[in-house]
């Protein structure tokens, strides 16, 4: 399966969780995501993901100099961000609850 597809689907979550955690810069997003697991997400996709969240109003964001290069654009979840992932992870988990009952009934079938 292509899990890159997959990804698509759930990626504005993935990146609200991470930023609920903690407040971050783009390519720190894209590492914290990469070292929870998915490791197919890629750089240009995590950005356009900010910039999209931010835009509907979901993150906050400020610039911090930085001694390693260019000063960094952090980005972190607001209230209506909180409530709209509080909101959606209920959505998620409810859509992968009926995806493994089905799965598990496909088991069955095939044994």
């Amino acid at each position: 399966m292509d899990t890159s597809q997959l990804l698509k689907g759930v990626l504005d979550l993935a990146v609200m969780g991470t930023v609920i955690e903690a407040d971050g810069y783009g390519y720190d997003i894209v590492r914290r995501l990469r070292d929870a697991g998915l490791s197919d997400v890629g750089d240009a996709s995590v950005y356009g993901t900010l910039r999209r969240l931010f835009k509907a109003g979901f993150l906050t964001s400020y610039v911090q100099p930085s001694e390693e290069g260019p000063h960094r654009k952090y980005y972190g979840a607001n209230e209506r961000g909180r409530e709209w992932f509080a909101s959606s992870s209920v959505v998620y988990e409810d859509f992968t609850s009926c995806m493994n009952m089905l799965i598990e009934k496909g088991r069955v079938c095939l044994s």
